[in-house]
């Protein structure tokens, strides 16, 4: 299901049948070093995972992390931007992730301003908040060229590690 598109991208809801996609992505080195180890690495765990994070978001929360499809390319999903609500933060956050030879081209800032639209038109979100390791350089860039203010330091996941949080009003 189209959620909306952009000039270059279509953006849709994730669905069982992007499993082999969603196993691609998460295991590219720049997501298990930036993002974590998500530990998928069969059709059923991908499965398991849109259907336990994507799918219930877009349940629960009426929103959640959508697929990029890059129109130039007959519509191939190049990565993934969207907003959750994790329990250990205060606002909503927005995350992104390309397949590497899709990353420098200016598609996370495309898809990132849509969702950001999104977010205040469609969602009535106020505020969003980002949150990324400090050593993540490029998507520090993206987060502050989107109008992101560092906050503070915060350890919202059980591993201990510090990430940056960033926030915006809309």
């Amino acid at each position: 299901m189209i959620v909306t598109e952009t000039k270059r991208l279509i953006i849709t809801k994730f669905t069982l049948d992007d499993a082999q996609f969603f196993i691609d992505l998460v295991n590219t080195p720049k997501f298990k070093l930036f993002i974590g180890d998500r530990k998928v690495n069969t059709i059923d765990q991908a499965k398991a995972r849109i259907n336990n994070g994507h799918l219930k978001d877009y349940k629960t929360l009426g929103f959640g992390f959508y697929k990029l499809h890059l129109k130039a390319e007959n519509n191939k999903p190049i990565g993934t931007n969207g907003l959750t609500k994790r329990d250990s933060l205060e606002l909503p956050d927005i995350g992104f992730a390309m397949l590497p030879e899709y990353e420098g081209k200016g598609y996370g800032l495309e898809s990132s301003l849509a969702i950001l639209d999104l977010a205040k038109n469609n969602f009535n979100l106020k505020k969003i908040g980002a949150i990324t390791k400090d050593n993540n350089v490029a998507s520090i860039k993206l987060i502050e060229k989107l109008g992101f203010n560092f906050i503070k330091m915060v350890k919202p996941f059980e591993d201990d590690s510090e990430l940056m949080l960033f926030a915006k009003n809309l």
